[in-house]
């Protein structure tokens, strides 16, 4: 973990550099996937099963059979922790729920906007180094409560052919029947295309590797939305001497195992801090099963020391973090100058662990500096709103000069002459009739 003494502000674009990775052959391989997906359908999507994750696959669709019995493969203790982090999950995503808004801008002219479910949405689940039950919870909860009518998930098979049995089990509490053993980039590619088995979608969701990420991306340009763009993942830890700096450490390699390309930071205005942190993660380290992953993570990474609060906020809101946690005295302070991060931790025992599982929030967010102009997954992202209006005959008394006005002024006389013979038919309505002088 590279170490930097309060650097000068025109070194900062260096140090804070995401590991840079070379797409070019990736996209080569992405762009053959989706054309033989859309070329050839299922059988384009079993021969890259086989190659990428070396398994042959007779179908695809996991049915009722196999979800009714994955809960028997699981404890208790997991099957409880599920339910509850769902239940948090589920509270906090029906509390973004909100009223259709009404609004007479003017007499006689009403416009109100409501939100209508995305009918067909897409949700891709990893499951190579680790099978991610809980980003079930995190799109398939949201979808429901948004009501979209067709949910598809697609999650790669283990090496016999199976789903791990938790991301089977979270799937039937989702309430989420159409499951497909279809992982990578043919996940994404029968997803934007549709198959003979897969049906195509109007949005896909959720995190994966760099080959996902970049089929993503492809996936847009055929017309198919997705949440956002999504990388490897990253956490900084703005933190000073009141931190303790075993748990700093513990939050560090928390984001660090996710995967060799992640990247952590730690920024502090305590030199005392910096050393602490310092030898407790390598202390940790040693002792982590994924400790090959998150030692290449943490050659990645930065701890940096700035001399004041002011210089390490500047420093967050530049880096634009995927995760930030704040545990530091002045966190008033850092909570209003926040502009960018996907997700903010505060306080000392609200380890970044809690939002990737049980508190309620989303973990599906924007990565590499991406939250300066996205937002991370909520409830919103399975809804779209669309604006109504209704001009009663007064409306269109009050305003239609107005656009009369405007359309001429652009040239568009059409649009003009559709307000026009509106008025010319209420003017002639209201004309008075000569009364009959006839005695």
């Amino acid at each position: 973990m590279e170490k930097f003494y309060n650097p000068d502000r025109a070194e900062w674009p260096r140090i804070l550099n995401r590991p840079q990775q070379d797409f070019k052959e990736i996209r080569e391989i992405v762009d053959t996937v989706f054309r033989e997906v859309k070329e050839g359908g299922d059988q384009a999507v079993l021969k890259y099963t086989d190659k990428f994750d070396g398994v042959q696959l007779q179908q695809m669709r996991i049915y009722a059979g196999e979800t009714t019995g994955a809960g028997d493969q699981l404890s208790e203790a997991l099957k409880d922790a599920i339910r509850q982090a769902k239940r948090n999950i589920e509270k906090f995503h029906r509390a973004q729920q909100t009223e259709p808004i009404h609004v007479e801008t003017q007499p006689g002219v009403n416009c109100w906007q409501e939100k209508r479910a995305i009918q067909k949405v897409g949700l891709y689940v990893p499951g190579g180094t680790a099978p991610l039950f809980s980003t079930v919870l995190m799109l398939g909860i949201p979808a429901r409560i948004a009501g979209c009518s067709e949910i598809v998930l697609c999650t790669p098979p283990r090496k016999d052919g199976t789903i791990h049995p938790a991301i089977l089990y979270t799937a039937q509490l989702c309430g989420i029947e159409a499951i497909y053993k279809v992982g990578g980039i043919q996940a994404i590619a029968a997803m934007t295309w549709g198959t003979e088995s897969i049906p195509g979608v109007y949005k896909i969701f959720g995190p994966g590797n760099q080959f996902v990420t970049l089929a993503k991306q492809k996936a847009t340009q055929y017309g198919v939305a997705i949440d956002m763009p999504a990388g490897p993942s990253e956490l900084l830890v703005l933190a000073d001497e009141t931190a303790n700096p075993d748990f700093i450490a513990a939050d560090l390699l928390s984001q660090a195992e996710h995967g060799p390309d992640s990247q952590v930071i730690l920024v502090t205005t305590s030199r005392d801090l910096q050393d602490a942190v310092e030898n407790s993660l390598y202390t940790q380290l040693n002792s982590l099963p994924r400790q090959a992953i998150a030692q290449k993570a943490v050659g990645n990474s930065r701890s940096i020391y700035v001399a004041d609060e002011k210089q390490a906020m500047d420093l967050v809101n530049e880096y634009a973090p995927e995760h930030l946690i704040i545990s530091a005295k002045a966190e008033d302070y850092y909570l209003k100058h926040l502009i960018n991060a996907g997700s903010v931790f505060v306080g000392p025992y609200t380890p970044e662990s809690a939002g990737d599982y049980a508190s309620g929030t989303n973990h599906t967010l924007p990565t590499h500096g991406f939250t300066r102009q996205y937002s991370g997954v909520n409830l919103d992202s399975f809804l779209k709103s669309i604006t109504f209006q209704r001009i009663s005959e007064t409306g269109i008394q009050e305003i239609g000069n107005t656009i009369e006005t405007m359309a001429a002024a652009e040239g568009l006389w059409a649009h003009k002459n559709a307000v026009s013979i509106r008025l010319k038919a209420l003017e002639e309505a209201i004309v008075p009739q000569k009364e009959d002088t006839k005695e």
